[in-house]
């Protein structure tokens, strides 16, 4: 799909001197919000941009002021996940 998006001129001509892709851009700034909305997931993030692992999405998160969503929830259920599995060793 292509979406045109109307943006001042100067801003523009800002953005192109610093050699940045603007269409490229764009695409990740609305992957990074769709992401921080839980709209999409880690793995969908990887697919649009492109990237080669899960450790170049990491990276990408990271630069982005974007991190992982990790919460006392999450933690029980790796603290159980673990203990179910030193039973089975």
């Amino acid at each position: 799909m292509q979406v045109t998006i109307n943006i001042p001129d100067d801003f523009a001509e800002t953005l192109q001197r610093n050699g940045d892709d603007l269409s490229r851009k764009a695409l990740e700034a609305l992957v990074i919000e769709a992401y921080r909305n839980d709209i999409i997931t880690r793995f969908q993030v990887r697919q649009i941009l492109g990237l080669r692992s899960r450790f170049a999405v990491d990276t990408f998160l990271k630069q982005s002021n974007v991190y992982l969503h990790y919460d006392e929830s999450d933690l029980e259920d790796d603290r159980q996940t673990l203990e179910r599995l030193r039973q089975q060793v």
